[in-house]
C-alpha cells in the first residue's frame, strides 16, 4: 500500500498546515499519544478523533480526523506490482506475511468493525499466509515483540526473513533481530532489491 505519510502531506497542504505537522504530532505524543493508542486497539475511532484533534489544536493546528482518514482511504489502493510480487513469491513456495500497524473501528469487546475495514482484513487474509495487526495484538511497530510474533506465526527464524517497510524507524528493530530489511520508497527499486535477495523474478511471467 502507499505510505500513509503521502496522505499526511496531502492533507497538510489542503488544510494549510505546516509541512510534517501531522508527523510531528504523532512523534511528539509518543507511545501514550492518540495515534499510538489507536494502532494498539486501545481507542475506537470516535475516541481517537476527539483526542487527536485536541493534540493538534494544542500544537496550533486544526485537524478534522474524518477528512484526514478520508484522504488516507483515498490513497490506500494496493500497488499492482506489489500484489504481483506477493503472488510470485508464494508460487515459489515461500511464505509471505503482512505485519501492519493499523486500526479498527472498535475496541475489544465492542461491536464488530465496519464493513470497509472488515473487507480489508479479508483481502489481506486471502493474499498472505499470515496477517499480524497491531490493533489486534495490542503492540505496534517498532516494538520488537511484534516482529517476533510475525516470525513465529510464519514458523521461521528472523535471519530467514526479508522485511520491507517505508519507515526507517520500523526497519531498525527488524535488523536488530536478524531480519534482512529493505526500505520502500520507490516500489520498483524496492522490488529490484528484493529480487536480488531472492534470486528470482517478481514480475509476471
Amino acid at each position: 500500500m502507499p505510505s500513509p505519510l503521502d496522505a499526511f502531506r496531502a492533507y497538510e497542504s489542503e488544510a494549510g498546515l505546516p509541512h510534517r505537522f501531522l508527523s510531528e504530532i504523532v512523534l511528539a505524543s509518543g507511545e501514550n499519544g492518540a495515534w499510538s493508542q489507536l494502532e494498539r486497539g486501545e481507542m475506537n475511532l470516535e475516541e481517537f478523533a476527539d483526542t487527536f484533534e485536541s493534540e493538534c489544536a494544542m500544537a496550533g493546528g486544526t485537524v478534522v480526523v474524518a477528512d484526514l482518514f478520508a484522504s488516507i482511504t483515498q490513497a490506500s489502493a494496493p500497488r499492482p506490482e506489489m500484489l504481483t510480487a506477493v503472488r510470485r513469491i508464494r508460487a515459489e513456495g515461500l511464505a509471505v506475511g503482512a505485519l501492519t500497524n493499523n486500526w479498527r473501528d472498535t475496541k475489544p469487546g465492542e461491536p464488530a468493525p465496519s464493513a470497509g475495514l472488515d473487507q480489508t482484513v479479508t483481502f489481506l487474509g486471502e493474499l498472505f499466509d499470515v496477517v499480524v495487526e497491531s490493533a489486534v495484538e495490542g503492540i505496534r511497530k517498532p516494538n520488537p515483540k511484534i516482529y517476533e510474533i510475525a516470525c513465529a506465526r510464519l514458523n521461521v527464524e528472523p535471519p530467514e526473513t526479508v522485511f520491507l517497510d517505508d519507515l526507517g524507524t520500523n526497519l531498525k528493530p527488524a535488523r536488530a533481530i536478524g531480519m534482512t530489511t529493505i526500505k520502500v520508497g520507490d516500489p520498483f527499486v524496492a522490488l529490484a532489491e528484493l529480487e536480488a535477495v531472492l534470486e528470482f523474478s517478481l514480475q509476471e511471467s
